[in-house]
């Protein structure tokens, strides 16, 4: 144990931030955070608002992968429902914002809890085909429907939010990075509960948990409800950050993409969703601009755009051999180096 965080009571023990430490670094961040939108270009405002988007969605694929064990490739799908519910709400009905985003994340769950009912009888590589399968019948509702516009899709008008008109990525950014921080926040309050130590029982030995009167089916349709509200959520904010939702919007590719992302961040850990997902989202971004930087780089940028792909793909496949837990464990190894500086262990 550290020297300076002993703890008196169980409440203290059980704190989400236990130490001066953190709340120093935490307001850092949080003033940080409010300073990066008068200091950013438009394309940085853009990515940080990409990359709260991508976050919010593989924590919620976290929550169910990560920390119920329960593997899922629908998660664009889950995404696709509450983009969709965000832009016909938007256009038929004209509702408020915060109530468009929240009714997305329903109508996510309610599709979450639907696809989640075979997981008490399949588990591993066959649920993960059973997703798949809700994904290919997503996209053809999407793609068939004249209420989501077929394959046109729907434009979305651009939201207002007490009177604001939310149409730049510099005012979308004080909605939707706050957003994302709630739903880290409650992530990370959830697994100190009852509900999150029976998600991580059935992840650890599911045969077991249920020995121990965890009722699977109840826990298991909820981790795929708490995952598809967050995609829900998620995928109506890309809905009023893209203004434009199609069935190829949200493909099978998207769904890899957060898999993987929690695969390199750190399964079972709400910082490996993090760090997952701005690794994913920015190092592509960072290559591209990297190519770019030499001379002719423009044209560059255009031949080079596959040898970009397979160095990222081989980034990923270097962190899963030489470190299988993740961005996560190397910033917990970090800080354990700086927590024992200038000792040795």
């Amino acid at each position: 144990m550290r020297i300076g965080t002993f703890k008196e009571s169980y409440v203290a023990d059980a704190a989400l931030f236990d130490s001066r430490t953190q709340k120093v670094w935490l307001g850092i961040g949080a003033a940080l955070l409010l300073l990066f939108p008068f200091m950013a270009s438009d394309y940085w405002l853009y990515l940080a608002c990409l990359v709260s988007i991508n976050v919010a969605s593989a924590t919620g694929l976290n929550i169910l992968t990560g920390y119920t064990g329960l593997v899922s490739l629908g998660q664009a799908a889950f995404m696709g429902l509450g983009a969709y519910t965000v832009a016909i709400l938007q256009l038929r009905w004209g509702t408020p914002f915060l109530f468009n985003i929240l009714a997305g994340g329903v109508v996510a769950m309610a599709g979450g809890l639907v696809v989640g009912i075979p997981s008490l009888r399949v588990k591993g590589l066959y649920l993960a085909i059973a997703t798949i399968a809700a994904s290919f019948i997503a996209h053809f509702v999407f793609a068939n429907s004249a209420f989501t516009g077929r394959t046109g899709g729907l434009t979305v008008p651009p939201a207002t939010l007490f009177g604001i008109l939310l149409d730049t990525s510099f005012r979308l950014y004080w909605v939707i990075v706050p957003v994302t921080i709630l739903m880290l926040l409650g992530t990370a309050n959830l697994l100190r509960t009852r509900v999150g130590r029976a998600f991580i029982a059935i992840r650890d030995r599911d045969i077991s948990a249920e020995v121990l009167g965890i009722p699977l089916l109840r826990y298991k349709l909820l981790s795929f409800g708490l995952s598809s509200f967050y995609a829900g959520v998620a995928g109506g904010m890309w809905a009023y950050f893209f203004r434009v939702v199609t069935p190829e919007s949200f493909p099978l590719l998207m769904s890899i993409f957060f898999l993987a992302a929690i695969i390199v961040g750190g399964m079972g850990s709400v910082l490996g969703g993090i760090l997952g997902a701005v690794f994913m989202t920015l190092v592509p971004e960072l290559l591209k601009l990297g190519v770019g930087l030499l001379p002719g780089g423009i044209e560059l940028t255009v031949f080079l755009s596959p040898v970009r792909t397979v160095l990222f793909g081989a980034l990923i496949i270097l962190f899963l051999v030489f470190e299988p837990h993740g961005l996560a464990e190397m910033w917990r190894r970090t800080r354990r180096f700086f927590h024992l500086w200038p000792f040795r262990s």
